[in-house]
């Protein structure tokens, strides 16, 4: 089962969402393959208006961000829902000063990770 969450209110700091083919595009990948990305959360997908979206941050050089993956298995280790993991990544995080997500794409990925484990529950 391809894993989604629904849309929330985290998601407004996103200006550019990308579609399952366009996110195969981009890479060289059937949407087959994007779909086993998000399985292995290298991606995730939100529904939007019936379309399955990904944000277009996520896809750095080329690639899917390499911080994504390890970082949400932090999260559900400590207890997290896929869902709640996501949510939480787009949230802005006191002791940052925002969103971990950003973190992340700063390539400060040990930060997040840090602060992910500290809320285990």
């Amino acid at each position: 089962m391809w894993q989604s969450i629904h849309v929330s209110n985290v998601f407004d700091s996103v200006d550019k969402w990308l579609t399952v083919p366009e996110v195969g595009e981009l890479l060289g990948l059937t949407p087959g393959k994007v779909h086993r990305l998000v399985e292995d959360h290298a991606l995730f997908f939100i529904v939007r208006d019936g379309v399955k979206v990904v944000p277009a941050h996520l896809i750095v050089d080329g690639e899917p961000l390499t911080s994504l993956p390890g970082t949400l298995n932090v999260l559900i280790d400590a207890g997290f829902t896929l869902g709640q993991g996501i949510e939480w990544l787009y949230t802005p995080e006191e002791s940052l000063g925002h969103p971990p997500i950003d973190s992340l794409l700063a390539g400060r990925k040990s930060e997040v990770r840090r602060i992910a484990q500290s809320l285990a529950f």
